[in-house]
Order: C-alpha cells, then sequence, then structure tokens
C-alpha cells in the first residue's frame, strides 16, 4: 500500500477524530456533551451564541428566567407545547434532552446579557406602553407588567418580555388566543379579546422596550 492509497483511510480518520471531539459536538443524545457547547454548537443556529437572536422568527433568550427556559424546553420534551414552531424546531431537538442538560441550557441563557432591540414608531410605543402598564381596562384585560414584571424582566415562571422580537410576540399572542397550542398559562383567557392592533402596539412597545437589562 503506498502513501497515496493511505489518503482516503487518514481523511476518514481525521474526520472520526473531530466527531468525537466533545467540546465540537452536536450531539444532542450524548448527555456528557458539556450545555454550553450544546448552547453553542447548536441553539445558537437559531437564538445566537449569546441567546440575542437576530431574526424575529425565533425568540431571543439572553437573561430569559431559568425556571421559565426549564419548563418550556419540558413542555418541548413531553410534545405538550405544540404551536407550530414548538414541534417543527424544537419537538427534534428536545427529544433526548437529560433533565440536567436543559438545566444546564436554561442557567447558560439565563446568564447571558440581553441587547437592546430595534425601536418601533413613537406613537405605537406609546399605545403599547399604555396596555402594558395598564391593561385595557374596558375588556378586563389585565396589565401584562403584573405577572412580567414592570421592566418587562420575567418573575418566577411567567417570561422575560423586554427586547423581545415584535413579530415572534404577536404570532405567540394569537397562538394563546386561537388555539391549544400553549397549554396551562392565564394567557388564553388574557388575550381572548385583543385586537391584533393592540396586539402589534404591545409586542412594539416590548420589542423596543427602553431597559433590556
Amino acid at each position: 500500500m503506498n502513501h497515496i492509497s493511505l489518503l482516503p483511510l487518514v481523511a476518514i480518520l481525521a474526520s472520526l477524530s473531530g466527531c468525537a471531539n466533545i467540546e465540537r459536538s452536536r450531539d444532542l443524545a450524548n448527555p456528557a456533551v458539556p450545555a454550553a457547547v450544546t448552547a453553542v454548537q447548536v441553539c445558537s443556529i437559531c437564538h445566537g451564541i449569546d441567546g440575542n437572536s437576530v431574526s424575529p422568527n425565533f425568540p431571543r433568550l439572553a437573561a430569559q428566567g431559568p425556571d421559565y427556559l426549564v419548563a418550556q424546553l419540558q413542555n418541548f420534551r413531553s410534545h405538550q407545547r405544540s404551536d407550530p414552531p414548538g414541534f417543527e424546531y424544537m419537538w427534534g431537538i428536545s427529544h433526548h434532552l437529560t433533565d440536567d442538560q436543559i438545566k444546564g441550557l436554561a442557567d447558560y441563557f439565563a446568564k447571558q446579557s440581553p441587547v437592546s432591540n430595534a425601536a418601533v414608531d413613537a406613537q405605537e410605543m406609546a399605545k403599547g406602553k399604555l396596555i402594558f402598564e395598564g391593561g385595557v381596562p374596558e375588556k378586563d384585560v389585565a396589565p401584562c407588567m403584573a405577572c412580567h414584571g414592570p421592566q418587562a424582566q420575567g418573575l418566577a415562571s411567567f417570561p422575560r418580555l423586554a427586547g423581545q422580537h415584535m413579530d415572534y410576540l404577536v404570532k405567540q399572542l394569537h397562538v394563546f388566543q386561537e388555539t391549544e397550542g400553549r397549554p396551562g398559562t392565564p394567557m388564553k383567557q388574557i388575550t381572548h379579546l385583543l385586537t391584533d392592533p393592540e396586539m402589534q402596539a404591545v409586542a412594539g412597545y416590548l420589542q423596543g422596550f427602553p431597559n433590556t437589562q
């Protein structure tokens, strides 16, 4: 066997060596892969390495509450959360994750620093601020800040909304209002009478929230 015929074998061995590198692994079924590695090698494709996703199709996870993230990943894994992005993207990804892996991912993204998102029209911001802080009294819609915090920072099992993408928030509000894709929250009742312009306004305010820290 000459050195030329050895080249394919060397290439195969090098490839296998790379796959075995646990610090660059995308093996979601291997509990030995550190959560930070999974976050960087897998989750970052949609959510960004620091959890500040650029695409409005994918939620920002930076500084999100760890309890909330754990609950969502567990709901994806058990198929309780069945909104379209959930089953299209997250069911398969979460399928093999252990409880420890889920906790590790939640802790990773909870520790990331949020960055400001693009502001929307000032008039829409003002409308959204009224809903966020005061709700819609004539419809008995509670203020968003009652559950999500005065700085939209999230409280316990209620998610952080400050700096979240407007498009993503509007889509989720429609999921709560029109489907059973996200069970176990009070949001279906809260969103029941909201109009699309009201959703757009509060979601725009949250995207451009003045304090994302």
